[in-house]
């Protein structure tokens, strides 16, 4: 029994830790927006016209077609000109649990996010953990808020944070429906800059808690981890990530599907 529970807890945490799609409007109005980051905003980019409109879109979290949690994605714009962008995902069995909150504030200018801070808590059973860092664009540093330590990142190649990048991933596709490729390069939690690539992998019409609907497919393969994703996204609902479906070394690891959508 012991094995077993062992076992299902470390699939829940791949679930929690692999919903990098998904977001919660509840900590995004906690984050301690610096006067300093907030003023990084241009007259220019508060008369941008938003690609995507401020919304709440709600899923069911499924592992082997049971659901075992919910999760919350949410855009948010500041008088400003910034967003929030943020997940949250909430997730229970038996006597486990993994709560996780992550929010991005960006600025939107024009067709490119730009990065300000970004926030990441978790908490349940195991170690709970915790990251802030901080953005300046323009000077090409990121700031570990946590560990009090300052980097150089080069942001010419519109580099995201772990969140951010699924933000500027959704304008690019309702600028380009037709593109096949998609690069991300991404800072991480640990400072470090990798890649993120998605490519193009069909269409499909899936039937799903929010109700039928005509979806692009693309997948993003991890070859040293031996881990495949997939994501659904609707044009009809101006590329709204729908589904989102993992697994590892040929395993299920978890699924996402859309329940409800709110937007302005």
């Amino acid at each position: 029994m012991l094995n077993i529970l062992c076992r299902y807890t470390f699939n829940i945490a791949l679930i929690a830790q692999s919903l990098i799609f998904l977001s919660d409007k509840a900590f995004a109005n906690e984050i301690n927006i610096d006067k300093n980051l907030a003023d990084q905003t241009t007259s220019q980019e508060q008369k941008t016209t938003k690609k995507v409109k401020a919304f709440t879109a709600k899923y069911s979290l499924l592992r082997k077609s049971d659901p075992v949690g919910t999760a919350v994605r949410h855009l948010e714009y500041l008088d400003n000109g910034q967003a929030n962008f943020s997940y949250h995902t909430n997730i229970e069995w038996l006597i486990f649990s993994d709560e996780r909150k992550e929010s991005s504030l960006v600025s939107v200018d024009g067709n490119k996010i730009v990065p300000i801070q970004y926030s990441y808590k978790r908490e349940g059973t195991g170690r709970d953990k915790h990251y802030k860092w901080q953005y300046n664009a323009k000077k090409h540093t990121a700031y570990n808020v946590k560990k009090q330590k300052t980097i150089e990142a080069d942001f010419s190649l519109n580099l995201q944070d772990p969140l951010s990048y699924h933000l500027q991933h959704r304008i690019n596709m309702i600028n380009n429906p037709t593109q096949k490729h998609f690069v991300y390069p991404v800072i991480k939690t640990s400072g470090t800059i990798k890649n993120y690539v998605y490519e193009y992998d069909g269409e499909e019409e899936l039937m799903l808690p929010y109700g039928i609907v005509k979806t692009i497919r693309l997948k993003r393969e991890v070859i040293e981890k031996k881990r495949i994703t997939y994501a659904w996204f609707a044009p009809e609902l101006n590329y709204l990530l729908v589904k989102l479906y993992q697994s590892k070394k040929g395993v299920e690891q978890f699924e996402a599907q859309l329940t409800s959508l709110e937007t302005e």
